[in-house]
């Protein structure tokens, strides 16, 4: 898997609100109502960052989650640091029975 380019991620990052780019990582901040829910997101990213077996660098203060996406293999973003920003925003996004 190769780095994207500064203009494929630009183009991605449009679709991505709120995400950054930092350096050669991708990053964002969650803010949740409460610790429950930063949980609760961090538990369901988790699974698919596991199916992707691509593993994010974040961290949890009490209802923030800070997320940087890279791929070390490759010293860069990849889609896979895309497919993994994708799946976060569609995890927090409301649902609609």
């Amino acid at each position: 898997m190769s780095s994207l380019s500064n203009q494929q991620i630009d183009l991605q990052l449009e679709d991505l609100a709120g995400w950054q780019r930092d350096g050669n990582s991708i990053v964002k901040s969650y803010h949740f109502s409460d610790f429950i829910e930063a949980m609760s997101f961090m538990n369901q990213a988790a699974f698919y960052a596991e199916a992707l077996e691509h593993h994010p660098e974040w961290s949890n203060t009490y209802n923030v989650v800070d997320v940087r996406l890279t791929t070390h293999d490759t010293g860069g973003i990849t889609s896979l640091d895309i497919r993994l920003a994708k799946r976060m925003e569609h995890i927090i996004q409301p649902k609609t029975f």
